[in-house]
């Protein structure tokens, strides 16, 4: 499950979504960094410009970019490729500027840096290498264009490798960085999202995935089940036999309604003692279905603590889109109150919302 938030107009984000919102208000800031740090050279007293009326054209053409990558709002959503092709541009960006201002001599070769910061943070290793063969092949291209052949002469190549070497160092310490960073952010996102003691998903990362169940039944005009699922015996199992074997049971409750549903069905952790699943595509039928399945498999199913046996019963609610209702908090109450009716018959049973 991939937990989603919502923003002020009410539309869903992922955390990847979130995550390439801040990469690309950072990439604006760079761009807009580029942009006034050329400036500055090129109305700097004796800067060198080859051809200034087309060093104009081309800062204009590269801020015209900026607003409309970032301003008209053309992509309501961001994506990598779209960051991709921003850090492309300001590629060639330098690379127009660089040829004007002295090719490989121009003191603005170091500019080449941020894109491949950037890149390293926000595009992987992939997309850092390709941009780091693109600015070498500039910055030589360039270097043979003003010195001709004697850029094969060993002195010259070597000390054109000697100020592209921070480039190099640079991709290659950023690139480390950025694996380390998305190992961790990845971790982060689990654990966020992940039950400690059964390693299921948490109730926050539950309610984005029945968010886009009911979006994708609602899109394909078919059912989807919710079973709100309830042990029966786990204060009894803990007073007797420590809270040790009450954390053994619900890992074993949890066990259990994983192997009982289909693999398109997901399920997660809500409580104490309180689990609950979406079926994909189930309607009524096929919801009690699943869901006598989960009980009499929970009903048959013990373990030993201390020598004594322990074992434990649910009781599950169910409920069906579009019949009990037609978004989560309904489906969710209707279950609930299925459940709560189950419980008060004496448990161990599947009440389906429309019997209640």
């Amino acid at each position: 499950m991939t937990d989603n938030t919502r923003d002020a107009g009410g539309r869903e984000f992922s955390p990847e979504q979130v995550e390439l919102q801040g990469f690309s208000r950072s990439i604006a800031e760079i761009e807009w960094l580029l942009l006034v740090l050329v400036l500055l050279y090129f109305v700097a007293p004796g800067s060198l410009v080859d051809d200034r009326p087309f060093l104009i054209a081309i800062m204009v053409a590269f801020a015209g970019m900026v607003l409309v990558f970032r301003y008209i709002k053309i992509y309501q959503r961001e994506t990598r490729w779209k960051l991709a092709l921003e850090t492309w541009l300001m590629m060639l960006f330098l690379a127009g500027v660089l040829w004007q201002t002295g090719k490989s001599d121009s003191p603005l070769v170091n500019l080449f840096l941020l894109v491949i910061v950037v890149a390293g943070l926000t595009l992987g290793k992939l997309t850092t290498t390709l941009l780091l063969l693109l600015s070498a092949a500039i910055y030589f291209f360039s270097a043979y264009s003003l010195n001709g052949d004697t850029v094969f002469t060993l002195v010259t190549f070597s000390d054109l490798m000697i100020k592209f070497a921070p480039l190099l160092l640079a991709a290659y310490l950023v690139t480390l960085l950025a694996s380390d960073i998305d190992g961790a952010r990845r971790l982060l996102v689990s654990m966020a999202q992940t039950d400690e003691l059964t390693g299921v998903s948490n109730r926050r990362a539950f309610d984005g995935a029945l968010r886009r169940g009911l979006a994708r039944a609602e899109r394909a005009g078919r059912p989807l089940s919710l079973l709100v699922i309830d042990a029966d015996g786990l204060k009894p199992t803990n007073d007797n036999h420590g809270h040790g074997a009450g954390d053994r049971l619900i890992r074993l409750i949890s066990d259990t309604i994983g192997d009982s549903l289909r693999a398109a069905d997901e399920h997660a952790r809500i409580g104490g003692d309180e689990f609950v699943a979406v079926l994909d595509g189930a309607d009524d039928a096929q919801a009690r279905e699943v869901a006598e399945r989960i009980r009499a498999r929970v009903e048959n199913t013990s373990f030993d603590a201390d020598g004594a046996r322990v074992a434990c019963t649910v009781t599950i609610g169910t409920s069906t889109y579009p019949r009990d209702g037609g978004n989560a908090a309904v489906l969710l109450e209707r279950a609930d109150r299925a459940l709560y009716a189950g419980k008060q018959a004496g448990g161990n049973q599947v009440i389906s919302a429309a019997s209640v």
